[in-house]
């Protein structure tokens, strides 16, 4: 079932990156990386304790929120908040797809998914 899950994941990620291509906002390549990555600065909450990062690990990588984000920005017209909407969601496929869920608060390994590691 986990490798069922995994390809799900992975069906949805690449979803994102069709999505993404379709976009009017470009950017290179090599930009494309780096705003994937920008969800995890949703990390810098363990730095006060793991409470505040569960909270805002898992702000950052809610598919729901993705979700709300995504299609307030596509009713609206509004392309960044469009493609933020799809980074959220693409880049929380890619973490699930690795094994890397939603925090609890007792721990950065505790996850919706099981354990990291």
């Amino acid at each position: 079932m986990n490798k069922i899950i995994k390809l799900e994941e992975l069906a949805q990620f690449i979803a994102v990156v069709v999505a993404l291509y379709y976009l009017p906002v470009q950017f290179s390549w090599w930009a494309w990386i780096g705003i994937f990555l920008l969800p995890d600065l949703g990390m810098l909450g363990y730095l006060v304790n793991t409470s505040t990062g569960a909270v805002t690990y898992n702000l950052l990588h809610h598919k729901l929120i993705a979700l709300a984000v995504l299609g307030v920005g596509w009713y609206l017209g509004l392309p960044y908040m469009t493609m933020a909407g799809l980074v959220l969601y693409g880049h929380s496929s890619m973490d699930r797809m690795l094994g890397y869920g939603l925090k609890y608060f007792d721990a950065f390994k505790h996850t919706h998914i099981g354990m990291i590691g």
